[in-house]
């Protein structure tokens, strides 16, 4: 028997003797640590030491998921018992009446997140045991590779390659454009509207240079490489469709974003037109939004961002949806996601049986002395690090180093960390 096994069957008796634990305090750890504000919420109980931590980052409006944390969710919560995960969030979820927003599913995400690490640590268990256990040792991950120019991009690949890489998000720059994954782009020479104040970005020319991309990358890179690609909704619906047709010669590992969420219909074109895999529902907060994709199978992965949907509880929901429809796991997972959320992101690849692919974007030094215990990526796969819970401990005096705003300057900082704006050369502002 293994010790874990072992320390949790001797715990038994003793946890059932044990009174339930009850909220006794929730507080926010809000955290800037490498230039994108994460939230974590930390709940104590009545039981000393017993506490956990969930991921509630939502960088864009971060200041009001604190608020919805510490001014509505914390005074509903204190003094309810811990054990009964889905009752308090379905309580959460309709105690604001109107539903399916970022903020307050990243608020309940947070605390949703924090009540199973308790329930892990009670059990001296990885959360991913309280799932039903594992399905694979680890969870194979995509890099980002991205440059000014095709040369840039497909440099950044062979050393992503050579420290073990076996999948590759590819995005290149567009000369006086912006190009997602690629760096800004200028206001073009010349420009006399008033509108256009920062980046400009035209779809034909987007999708040629990114068709040229791809077909230079498959030359150099080779097949055994899986490739990916993030249009990040910036096509019109019909573009979308010639697209990811056009992209079917170079067998993508998928196509992510192709349509923004309010035009999810034209899935079904897409799906008429070509067989590359198609990627959908980082922006998605509502079941509304990823159920049509799923049930009807007009998508391959589901990449709904987990604190987005409200947590670990409603995004298990998802991926057993998605594995009686054949659909795929593919969790959002890049800088603006938590240490706390990729353990929880973690969790679901380890125990979903259609677990598909993660996303990965490394954590730095100044993360990983915030949050002790961060998973690890080795060999081009992601390794929970088996402790109960998450495994993570925060530690407090290195998170308030970097309060929010640490590194903002210029129009980052006018926006108090929102997203600037992109238009077409006419001025039109365009889907980001």
């Amino acid at each position: 028997m293994r010790r874990r096994e072992f320390l949790a069957f001797a715990a038994a008796p003793l946890l059932r003797g044990m009174p339930v634990p009850k909220i006794k305090d929730i507080s926010v750890i809000a955290t800037e640590p490498s230039g994108v504000r994460l939230t974590v919420v930390k709940i104590q109980t009545d039981q000393d030491g017993l506490h956990g931590y969930g991921c509630a980052t939502f960088t864009q409006r971060a200041d009001l998921v604190v608020d919805a944390v510490n001014r509505y969710l914390k005074p509903f919560l204190i003094g309810k018992p811990t054990d009964g995960i889905e009752d308090l969030w379905q309580a959460m979820y309709n105690s604001s009446y109107w539903r399916n927003g970022p903020v307050l599913n990243n608020a309940i995400s947070g605390v949703d997140q924090a009540l199973w690490d308790i329930k892990g640590r009670q059990a001296g268990m990885p959360v991913y045991e309280l799932l039903g256990g594992k399905c694979r040792e680890a969870a194979l991950v995509y890099r980002h590779a991205s440059g000014k120019e095709i040369s840039e991009t497909l440099d950044q690949a062979r050393k992503l390659m050579a420290e073990g890489a076996k999948a590759v998000r590819l995005q290149v720059g567009i000369p006086g454009m912006a190009a997602y994954g690629a760096g800004g782009g200028a206001r073009p020479k010349g420009a006399g509207m008033a509108l256009i104040q920062g980046p400009v970005f035209e779809p034909a020319p987007y999708a040629r240079r990114s068709l040229q991309l791809f077909e230079q990358a498959r030359k150099e890179l080779g097949a055994e490489v899986d490739l990916l690609h993030d249009v990040h909704e910036r096509l019109p619906p019909s573009a979308a469709v010639q697209f990811a047709k056009d992209m079917e010669p170079y067998r993508l590992f998928f196509l992510e974003d192709a349509l923004s969420p309010e035009d999810i219909d034209y899935f079904r074109e897409i799906r008429a037109h070509c067989t590359t895999p198609l990627a959908m529902g980082e922006l998605f907060n509502s079941p509304h939004e990823w159920m049509p994709l799923i049930k009807n199978r007009l998508i391959d992965y589901i990449r709904v961002h987990v604190s987005q949907s409200g947590g670990l509880t409603p995004a298990r929901k998802i991926a057993a949806l998605g594995e009686a429809c054949q659909v795929k796991t593919a969790w959002h997972g890049p800088g603006d996601v938590s240490p706390v959320g990729h353990c929880a992101n973690i969790a679901l690849d380890l125990a979903c049986y259609n677990f598909g692919i993660q996303e990965w974007s490394g954590m730095g030094e100044r993360e990983q002395a915030v949050f002790e215990g961060c998973p690890q990526m080795k060999d081009g796969y992601a390794y929970a690090n088996e402790k109960p819970g998450w495994g993570i401990e925060v530690n407090e005096t290195e998170a308030a180093k970097y309060p929010y705003g640490t590194f903002e300057k210029g129009e980052h900082k006018r926006l108090n960390g929102g997203w600037g704006e992109v238009r077409r050369a006419d001025g039109t502002i365009i889907n980001q």
